[in-house]
């Protein structure tokens, strides 16, 4: 049976962190949909605007060889997208894992069958770096 899986990201000034959590999570899926933050939905919980506006962020992880497909993230309800894409997997980054959040969405998950799984956080490079870099440029 063909496994689905599913990881989020802003994916804001592409980087090595972001290429390692697609291709891990390729390995561990048949098929890797990938949601990409609006811009709207960044400026709403981050009160930050992307560098790369949304169209170019898509564009750019579409291209990227271990993505199957990219959709527009509107909403951090993941149970939401579960009912739309109906993912068997869900990949997330390390920092996130026993958060009460988390805790929530993989007890939610386990009911209908979604396995959570959790990939190394790159602690050397993240977007919060490279922005703080470009900032004082």
């Amino acid at each position: 049976m063909k496994k689905i899986g599913y990881t989020t990201g802003v994916f804001d000034l592409f980087h090595i962190g972001h290429l390692n959590i697609l291709k891990r999570a390729r390995l561990e899926c048949d098929h890797l949909i990938v949601g990409i933050s609006t811009d709207e939905l960044c400026e709403s919980a981050k009160n930050k605007k992307p560098f790369i506006p949304f169209q170019e962020r898509m564009d750019l992880v579409e291209a990227v060889k271990y993505v199957d497909e990219v959709v527009p993230q509107t909403s951090y309800d993941k149970m939401e997208a579960w009912n739309n894409l109906k993912f068997d997997r869900m990949f997330v980054g390390d920092d996130w894992k026993g958060s009460d959040q988390w805790n929530k969405i993989e007890n939610e998950f386990s009911k209908v069958g979604v396995e959570i799984i959790y990939f190394p956080y790159t602690t050397h490079t993240s977007s919060t770096i490279l922005r703080d870099i470009l900032s004082k440029i």
